[in-house]
């Protein structure tokens, strides 16, 4: 089975919807991880829009990229440019996919503001995974009968 690595810099919002989207409609193709260079915390927001799109990630943590050092994966999907070239050295992959979508998390404005930002992000993240399940994954997985 494929292995795909979600990366970001806290692992706290982008990669973690990524990797849920990811579970929720790919999981019979291959296995899904997310981890950060500087991993923090689930952020709620996070939670609570995924949750809005039936997608519960309320178990998620936060993982540190050097957990996965040394492993093998056939997708690293970066979801922002800022996580620094040697850490993903440290990394071996086959094929690597650069996103670049907003932190959320860094939204300024009322909480209405920032839920909007999360959504609107969340949505984002969605379509860049569907596009990768059904472009990557599935041209190479078999037709149940």
């Amino acid at each position: 089975m494929k292995k795909v690595l979600v990366l970001c810099v806290n692992n706290s919002c982008r990669s973690q919807m990524a990797e849920g989207y990811l579970n929720y409609y790919g999981s019979r193709f291959a296995l899904f991880y997310s981890a950060g260079s500087n991993p923090t915390e689930l952020h709620e927001l996070a939670k609570q829009v995924m949750e809005e799109d039936s997608i519960d990630i309320h178990a998620y943590t936060a993982k540190a990229l050097s957990s996965f050092y040394g492993q093998k994966f056939d997708y690293l999907i970066s979801v922002c440019n800022e996580v620094p070239d040697e850490l993903l050295n440290r990394i071996k992959f086959k094929h690597k996919i650069q996103l670049n979508i907003p932190d959320p998390a860094k939204a300024k404005g009322t909480d209405a503001e920032k839920l909007k930002e999360f959504r609107r992000v969340r949505e984002m993240i969605k379509v860049q995974m569907l596009k990768f399940i059904g472009r990557e994954l599935l041209v190479e997985a078999p037709i149940a009968a």
